[in-house]
């Protein structure tokens, strides 16, 4: 399970967990809430009554002067009183259902009687809810002593619609902040998950041997930890790839070096000055071929330690083709060899000018070196959907199956029919430029016969 979704199924249970504890005890607390309001409502009413119709009471005043004297006193029509006198009977009832009953042993006449808080909930139909009343009294007095009880009722389903509608109302704006809580969880949840992926492909990248530049992280623990692998991956990289340079650049250059000494040994002996001549010569072609070997494998460190392009600029294909044969117009005079340049307008790319101008040049040496006198070399463009192609084309021997594989490999060159042997710097040096412009390079041969080097790249939009 990937971590975005980890943490998005983690935040929504832990949010979804406190929510529903939360709506759980907002929606009973509702019920009994609005229980204990009506009763301290119904508490001040019953005390109140209880006042107004004492003296009525004392002096056994009829029914219609009661009810009188309670409607004038009560806002509320909605209640049902009943009045019992000292013994718990009942004189008094606005319902007329119960007038003559004996009330002393329900709670509310038999505490209140006894000088406590009475009260009680009873259904008037047994086990049925709906008929559920709560009934409040308070005592009636002739002074300090207790005359009787006032007892008002209200049936638990004329507050029912106001729980019901509450609790609705909880719900709803519930499941509202939830929804909310659950998109600032995604939106979050998103954003951690963008940033823990964008190092998660820099360090595949890494990983896997490709370029690959730290991307912005914001300023968060993810981007330190970033930018720990950065240091970390700089340093070990560069430790490992001066081991390899040093163990390479080392082997190479022991031919040049012994033959240089080889050459510097003989001369010490008394020759003819025709064969310190060549000794001479020999000296200073194996001096030249350690001083290239050296600049092209510094050109080709500084590639490769290189990430990205950080100059940019749009360059026109055509304009660039052309500089880089011009660049070899004495060499191709010189093997007697015609260059072909063919591209159109119209075709640009973002690059840098200098890297790319070295890369092709790198490989139109190459097709020089290969093809035989006379011959025709081809260097075109042409475009292909988002991307580019650049061809450069020879009439050479081609490529041995033996050395396709190899070609890219670093110190690795074929035999040149009338050129030494090269330092094999060339083609890695073309394929870490092209890939730092976002391309790919491949080297093949013909259809017929030659090779073709084709080196893509993503056309500017």
């Amino acid at each position: 399970m990937k971590i975005g979704l980890r943490i998005l199924l983690g935040y929504f249970l832990i949010v979804g967990l406190a929510a529903w504890f939360l709506l759980n005890v907002f929606v009973q607390e509702v019920k009994p809430g609005a229980r204990s309001t009506l009763e301290a409502a119904m508490n001040d009413t019953a005390q109140l009554l209880a006042q107004v119709v004492a003296d009525d009471v004392k002096e056994g005043a009829s029914d219609p002067v009661l009810l009188a004297k309670i409607a004038a006193a009560s806002r509320n029509t909605d209640y049902r009183i009943t009045i019992t006198d000292a013994e718990g009977i009942v004189r008094f009832d606005s319902a007329g259902k119960s007038v003559g009953k004996d009330y002393s042993r329900w709670n509310d006449v038999y505490l209140t009687l006894r000088g406590q808080y009475g009260a009680r909930m009873t259904s008037e139909v047994p086990r049925d809810y709906s008929s559920l009343g709560m009934y409040v009294a308070a005592p009636v007095r002739d002074g300090d002593r207790t005359i009787g009880v006032l007892t008002i009722s209200k049936p638990i389903s004329s507050v029912q619609g106001f729980i019901e509608r509450s609790q609705r109302k909880i719900l709803k704006w519930g499941i509202v902040l939830l929804g909310l809580s659950l998109l600032i969880g995604v939106a979050i949840t998103w954003r951690m998950a963008s940033t823990v992926n964008k190092l998660m492909v820099f360090v595949e990248a890494v990983q896997a041997g490709r370029k690959a530049v730290m991307p912005k992280l914001g300023s968060s623990e993810i981007s330190t930890l970033g930018h720990a692998l950065e240091a970390m991956r700089a340093k070990l990289e560069g430790k490992d790839y001066v081991e390899t340079l040093m163990h390479t650049l080392t082997h190479e250059l022991k031919s040049p070096i012994a033959a240089i000494q080889a050459a510097a040994e003989l001369l010490e002996e008394d020759m003819p000055p025709e064969q310190r001549r060549q000794f001479l010569s020999t000296i200073q072609a194996q001096n030249a071929r350690q001083r290239d070997l050296i600049d092209k494998l510094l050109a080709l460190v500084r590639v490769e330690k290189q990430q990205r392009i950080d100059d940019a600029a749009p360059l026109d294909v055509a304009g660039l083709l052309q500089d880089v044969a011009g660049d070899f117009q004495a060499r191709l005079a010189a093997c007697s060899l015609q260059l072909n340049v063919d591209a159109p307008s119209q075709l640009q790319l973002l690059g840098d000018r200098l890297l790319l101008r070295q890369a092709l040049g790198n490989l139109l040496d190459n097709a020089i070196s290969f093809s035989p006198r006379g011959s025709c070399i081809a260097m075109f463009a042409r475009g292909d959907g988002d991307m580019l192609e650049i061809v450069v084309a020879d009439n050479g021997p081609g490529i041995p199956d033996y050395a396709v594989e190899r070609v890219f490999e670093r110190f690795y060159s074929l035999p040149r029919p009338d050129a030494p042997k090269s330092t094999g710097l060339g083609l890695p040096f073309v394929r870490e430029v092209v890939t730092l412009h976002g391309g790919t390079t491949q080297v093949a041969n013909g259809l017929g016969t030659g090779c073709r080097a084709i080196v893509r790249l993503p056309q500017k939009s």
